[in-house]
């Protein structure tokens, strides 16, 4: 099979253009489709200060920055991404909008051997490549956010997914993109999620108790376990409409009382307080 070099990511946000980062400073070419004018935009200015923090930590030096550039197109039509080998859906966490882009995908790309990833948190990838007619080049590729600066992946198969498809893929994250890899077995959460998804919803439930303050329980995690950043904050940095979908994806697979998403989460993603990128959670946050 062909090395991998075309790639495409499908959304935006802050996943989207994070891995879209990944993708440009390895130096694939790499289109970023997006439909909404205004998510585009945004992603322009995402990447832009991305790429501004890591030269000023010396992560990537000025030239690196502007050959990141040089590596992006931005587009608002999937059909623009025909001729990709690789391209990794990264809309929201809502399975009938995955399935739906997916669907489309599998009509709109032109290679056989051609690819077809989900960064899903949480949602089974055989329920989401059986939605296509190529299933056996349907997986999971899971980044973790910030995607730029977190080494990890997590590559998931299905119960279609082709052998030789996930060694092809796996080849790339490790080689090309330079990350971590881990195999997950297609379980809602993987392996991450599953382990850290229990643990914010506990802390969210201790602030819903009135046990502590969010600052209390941050800090207590922070200082008393060494955690780099407390589990409402990390909450925050996520999304709360993301915890709470990956919870109710948990919740469904299992049927396990800890998965179940509380309900202060629920009201504060009914009431649209979702962490840094609304500027309010369970802290309050400056914009950019």
């Amino acid at each position: 099979m062909n090395e991998i070099r075309r790639v495409a990511v499908v959304g935006a946000g802050q996943m989207g253009s994070g891995i879209a980062e990944v993708f440009a400073r390895a130096g694939l070419d790499t289109i970023v489709c997006e439909k909404d004018p205004t998510a585009l935009r945004a992603a322009r200015g995402r990447i832009d200060r991305s790429l501004h923090r890591a030269v000023e930590r010396g992560r990537i030096d000025p030239t690196d920055r502007e050959d990141t550039w040089a590596h992006l197109l931005f587009a608002d039509d999937l059909e623009a991404l025909s001729d990709r080998q690789l391209v990794v859906e990264a809309v929201v966490e809502e399975e009938a909008v995955k399935t739906d882009v997916l669907t489309t995908l599998d009509k709109v790309l032109v290679a056989e051997d051609a690819v077809l990833a989900t960064n899903t948190s949480a949602i089974p990838v055989t329920r989401l490549g059986i939605a296509t007619t190529r299933a056996s080049h349907v997986l999971g590729l899971h980044f973790f956010n910030p995607a730029p600066v977190l080494p990890l992946v997590e590559l998931v198969s299905s119960l279609h997914t082709d052998r030789t498809v996930l060694e092809r893929v796996e080849t790339f994250a490790r080689g090309t993109l330079g990350k971590r890899v881990i195999r997950s077995r297609d379980r809602a959460g993987f392996v991450v999620n599953s382990l850290l998804v229990p643990y914010l919803l506990s802390a969210v439930r201790m602030a819903e108790a009135g046990h502590a303050t969010p600052e209390d329980i941050d800090a207590g995690m922070v200082h008393g376990c060494a955690h780099p950043m407390g589990p409402l904050a990390l909450a925050d940095l996520i999304g709360l409409d993301t915890v709470e979908a990956i919870a109710r994806s948990l919740y469904e697979e299992y049927k396990e009382p800890l998965y179940a998403p509380p309900p202060l989460l629920s009201r504060m993603v009914e009431a649209g307080l979702l962490g840094r990128k609304s500027g309010r959670g369970f802290h309050v946050h400056r914009a950019g």
